[in-house]
């Protein structure tokens, strides 16, 4: 073992797991550093905190003087837990969070201080608009751009900082960041829902979108990571033999949580609970050093804000406890990778959940009117949901048997399979009510009775129903949850508005009954999108071959994938619903291109690095070895020594010839980066993606091969087994 794996091992041994203080109960720390409507109430007067819940649950705009007390409030609110400065906290395009701190202190005359915050710090700030990606909004001399307060997302304090969550948009306007679409398309997504929901309640007065993400990860061992350059500076391996054990006994899935593992979970769920991010599941994942963390569901636009603050939070956690949290979908080779599954629902105000079957005729037929449009939304514009799930690390993950394809389709079980098929053929009748039927288990024992679903899960689906919600599960780890929430909230927004002009039309033109009208819309829908339903195994070639003669799209990779952004119908939808103007799509339609392509520049560099000046070196060292050996016995056996050594001269070519494939795959890839580098846009990116990423296998398969011929005690990087099995 080399020196550098020696010492990263030893240091790891040293480990003991961080005791952390469980004497409260989590209910209590619950939100204690929030400014939640709790708090509001104790620091806020009447009239600032009616208007700040106005704004919330409304809309309405914040009077500046209002503003005024909502700020001397939280400053105050904030000092007392020991805050010393603010921050606007924010999303940019660059698919992590922002932020710039001040200090509440300010001179006067430059004798008197005092701690000051007001409505004008509070409501706006002016970060640098120009060094965040912008896609061609902003030029770098323009450097204006403005964060602005969003009351629907709580205040917080991390670290003796107040956080106030924010939206960042151009000083033209324009929005730069990836929180201002989420909230226009759930604004439009609420319009229109509540629209439908009239048809069933006519006091119903607004419809929230909800999401509970699964948010999976691995725990590597700082000082192992530290010998990785590649984990290091692309958050993968772009080398490695597989290890002898990997996942294939299926033993570290729910398996007992390691003790370090365990004693990070739980300080990371105590910051959790003081931010008021509702953590509630953790457990092993299905690959070595695997794990999950997952929340209770919370309205769409908070639950993107706490993951995003969530994977901060384990990064700060995870260093407190010698671990690298890994969020990249594909860090090791021949295991499985990470997804943040998206779990999306809607309900009305009062927490009615509208994707929940019913038990009465008219529930259930509000049920399958949201259940029908959402599946006739995705048939619609299948190619924009697997656009929003685009990334160079995702394209790793997706359809590698361990994630759903890069084809979407509907999975929504057996049970409401027959369901549409019966309501498909159907000219007149009623809807009876779908409900839970019990399952015996004939099994010895005292095991309690339990309630079958109305649907089975599908780990193969990208877009499955799973009782009372839609799993979204091709959203890859690394991601942040706006991009495909927008997507998927605006689309419905759009299907629900054309569902209520066909129905109106059918009522006020054919003297159609209410329920009639929308009872017929719903069947041809039924037939419109039967196409994406897809019941069996997604990782099938015969569903590949099924799905093209659907008509379903297949883009396996991210720039094929992005076409679809700036088509004439994706502009035209989010002008329609007031999501996203055209010059806001082709900047993030810019940006993910320039991203993609940027990232496997970094990748392709630092394989090249990785490769001849850590493997080529090392090999030609054990190389030299051998030849001396061989040299040795030449001297003592004569001319019987070419049978002697018949096995080392024979390992010394082959290792020969892995070097010789590597230098030559190196020059190879690095001509054609250069190629790369002269293109831009779409262009730069397909040549990356057809033209220089081709070569990480090649090259990968030759360093690999080198791993298991060279001495153990020379091979510099720590291998598989060490990164995945060391606890």
């Amino acid at each position: 073992m080399s020196i550098i794996r020696f010492n990263a091992l030893q240091e790891t041994l040293k480990r003991t797991p961080v005791k952390v203080n469980q004497s409260e109960k989590r209910s209590t720390l619950f939100g204690r550093n929030v400014f939640n409507k709790n708090a509001m109430q104790q620091y806020l007067t009447r009239t600032a905190y009616e208007s700040v819940m106005n704004a919330i649950e409304h809309g309405t705009r914040i009077d500046r003087k209002i503003a005024d007390q909502v700020a001397v409030s939280m400053k105050d609110w904030a000092i007392a837990k020991g805050a010393t400065h603010y921050t606007h906290w924010f999303q940019p395009l660059t698919g992590a969070t922002a932020e710039k701190h001040d200090a509440f202190f300010e001179s006067i005359n430059g004798s008197l201080a005092m701690e000051k915050f007001d409505g004008e710090q509070l409501v706006q700030q002016e970060p640098d608009a120009s060094s965040f990606p912008n896609g061609g909004i902003r030029n770098t001399f323009e450097a204006r751009g403005y964060t602005a307060w969003d009351p629907t997302s709580p205040a917080f304090i991390y670290e003796t900082t107040l956080c106030i969550p924010t939206i960042f948009v151009a000083y033209t306007g324009e929005a730069l960041d990836n929180k201002t679409p989420l909230l226009r398309a759930l604004h439009s997504l609420d319009i229109h829902a509540t629209a439908v929901c009239k048809y069933f309640d006519k006091n119903s007065s607004k419809v929230n979108a909800t999401l509970g993400w699964e948010q999976e990860f691995f725990l590597i061992d700082d000082a192992l990571v530290l010998s990785r350059p590649d984990i290091q500076l692309t958050g993968r391996t772009l080398l490695g033999h597989s290890s002898a054990k990997g996942q294939q006994l299926d033993d570290h899935y729910f398996g007992i949580i390691p003790a370090r593992a365990m004693s990070f979970m739980q300080e990371l769920e105590e910051e959790c609970m003081l931010l008021g991010i509702p953590v509630k599941t953790r457990h092993n994942e299905v690959a070595p050093n695997q794990f999950e963390i997952a929340p209770i569901f919370e309205e769409a636009n908070l639950a993107v804000d706490h993951n995003s603050l969530l994977m901060d939070v384990m990064q700060k956690v995870a260093k407190r406890h010698n671990f690298r949290v890994l969020f990249h979908e594909k860090p090791f080779a021949g295991i499985n990778g990470s997804g943040k599954h998206n779990n999306w629902s809607l309900s009305l105000d009062n927490g009615i959940n509208l994707l929940s079957p019913g038990k009465t005729p008219m529930k259930n037929l509000q049920f399958l009117t949201f259940f029908i449009n959402t599946i006739k939304a995705v048939y619609e514009n299948e190619e924009l949901l697997r656009a929003s799930i685009a990334s160079a690390s995702n394209d790793f993950r997706l359809g590698a048997n361990e994630a759903p394809p890069a084809i979407i389709s509907v999975f929504i079980g057996s049970q409401l399979s027959a369901v549409l098929d019966e309501l498909e053929n159907v000219t007149k009748g009623k809807l009876s009510p779908q409900e839970k039927t019990d399952l015996k288990l004939n099994i010895i024992g005292k095991i309690p009775e339990i309630l079958l679903d109305n649907t089975d899960r599908n780990r193969t689906s990208p877009f499955a129903f799973t009782g009372n919600k839609f799993e979204f599960r091709a959203v890859g780890s690394l991601a942040n949850c706006a991009g495909p929430m927008t997507v998927l909230n605006t689309i419905v927004a759009k299907q629900l508005k054309e569902f209520k002009i066909e129905v109106d039309k059918l009522i006020e033109t054919k003297s159609l009954k209410k329920d009639e009208a929308i009872f017929n819309v719903l069947r041809e829908y039924i037939k419109e999108s039967k196409q994406i339903r897809f019941e069996g195994d997604g990782y099938a070639e015969a569903w590949e071959k099924e799905a093209k003669k659907r008509g379903l799209s297949n883009n396996k990779t991210t720039p094929e994938a992005l076409k679809v952004i700036v088509s004439k119908a994706t502009i035209d939808l989010y002008k329609e619903m007031d999501v996203m103007s055209k010059v806001e799509i082709e900047a993030r339609y810019e940006i993910k291109l320039e991203e993609y392509t940027k990232r496997l520049q970094i990748e392709s560099r630092v394989l090249g690095d990785i490769s001849r000046n850590h493997v080529v070196p090392t090999a030609i060292i054990y190389q030299n070895t051998l030849l001396e050996n061989t040299k040795n016995l030449k001297e003592i056996f004569g001319g019987a020594y070419k049978t002697i050594a018949k096995e080392q001269i024979e390992l010394i070519m082959t290792i020969s010839n892995h070097i010789t494939e590597i230098n030559a795959l190196v020059i190879k890839m690095t001509d054609e980066r250069r190629k790369a580098n002269k293109q831009t846009g779409l262009k730069s990116a397909d040549q990356y993606c057809n033209k220089v990423k081709p070569f990480f296998d090649q090259i990968r398969y030759h360093c690999d091969k080198l791993e298991t011929m060279v001495d153990d005690n020379l091979w510099p990087l720590t291998k598989y087994r060490e990164l995945l099995f060391t606890k």
